[in-house]
């Protein structure tokens, strides 16, 4: 499954970063785009029993061609991690978890092992009852045949190839525009046969062989980038979120605090350092880097709120997670669950008056 993927249409966060203009891609994939339909609740009290989350599953194909995927793993994942549950199925059909408490969760949907959606979802009950919650998708067309964001390859990144490489790398950029992956790999192969240490082509031959979904091959590119240019952030970046995406979270902290170290002020940097640590229950850590995100760009890394709020609400401050999600939602008043969350904001702070 080479020729589509998803196509974004709200906030689910991906990546890919292109050696062409140093900047990072966020290829558009799965994302919620139907109604959600959740109850409400004034309160919150014990429970002894669980609700049980269910919805319908609906992935609209219309505007794709090619091969399409036949499951879908839906897998259930709390604010820590921790994996409450997993199942498999088709498109148009339903899905359920029982006895899911009162909390944050992750659906993540997986197709062929590899995750490409994760939709945020806040359980705040008085009882045990049936929450339904509809998630809809669209399947599209490869986003990197279009346009990509313009930008320029700083002076420092800059790699002096002889004529006829460059022109086979402005080919081969040239075939990634257009889905010819394989033509592509194979021109970036030949550049790497004349001059093996041109580590943005390294770079960028292992984010086509992303594309491809071939993450054995990507990393083993991007690994060598870092090993020819230590300090050059694209590749540290590229590798350490890839790494986060394959679950090798020991891994991803290495070289992500690598890239840190390369720019402090890399808000990309600092957030997904912040979010390994999250993966591997190290709040404490974690929230030193999230915050640097947060001051460093404050409205592209808003989500940086949404993973703290879920941090403090795990280990019981309500009011610091009331005050996480305020600040979000000045940034993304539109957010698709901004009445669940004023709903939890109204809850604590309601608590809090209490004597």
């Amino acid at each position: 499954m080479t020729s589509s993927v998803f196509t974004k249409r709200s906030d689910v966060r991906r990546f890919i970063g292109r050696t062409r203009n140093d900047s990072f891609i966020k290829p558009r994939l799965l994302v919620l785009v139907a109604s959600i339909l959740l109850a409400t609740a004034s309160d919150v009290a014990s429970q002894t029993g669980g609700h049980t989350l269910f919805g319908d599953f609906t992935v609209d194909e219309s505007r794709a061609t090619g091969l399409k995927p036949i499951n879908f793993d839906l897998i259930l994942v709390t604010s820590g991690g921790t994996i409450m549950g997993r199942q498999t199925i088709t498109n148009n059909s339903r899905y359920r978890f029982m006895d899911v408490q009162n909390g944050e969760y992750d659906i993540v949907v997986e197709v062929e092992t590899t995750e490409v959606a994760r939709v945020h979802i806040l359980l705040n009950e008085i009882k045990p009852t049936d929450i339904r919650h509809d998630i809809s998708l669209e399947w599209h067309e490869s986003p990197f045949a279009n346009k990509h964001k313009s930008g320029t390859v700083s002076a420092a990144d800059s790699y002096k190839r002889s004529p006829k490489n460059k022109k086979r790398f402005e080919k081969a950029q040239e075939d990634i525009d257009k889905g010819r992956y394989d033509e592509a790999v194979a021109r970036l192969r030949d550049i790497l046969a004349d001059d093996h240490n041109d580590y943005q082509c390294w770079t960028e031959l292992g984010t086509v062989y992303l594309i491809q979904k071939n993450a054995s091959e990507a990393e083993t590119a991007y690994v060598r980038a870092v090993e020819i240019r230590p300090d050059y952030l694209l590749a540290l970046l590229n590798l350490g979120r890839l790494r986060l995406l394959t679950k090798k979270f020991d891994a991803a902290i290495e070289i992500l605090s690598k890239a840190v170290t390369v720019n402090p002020t890399s808000a990309d940097a600092n957030f997904y350092l912040g979010e390994a640590y999250l993966r591997i229950k190290k709040g404490s850590k974690a929230v030193g880097y999230l915050n640097e995100a947060l001051k460093l760009d404050p409205v592209g890394k808003a989500d940086a709120h949404l993973r703290l709020a879920a941090l403090y609400n795990a280990v019981g401050l309500k009011d610091k997670a009331v005050f996480e999600y305020e600040q979000f939602l000045k940034v993304k008043p539109d957010y698709p669950e901004r009445k669940k969350l004023e709903q939890y904001i109204a809850v604590n702070k309601a608590q809090a008056k209490k004597p």
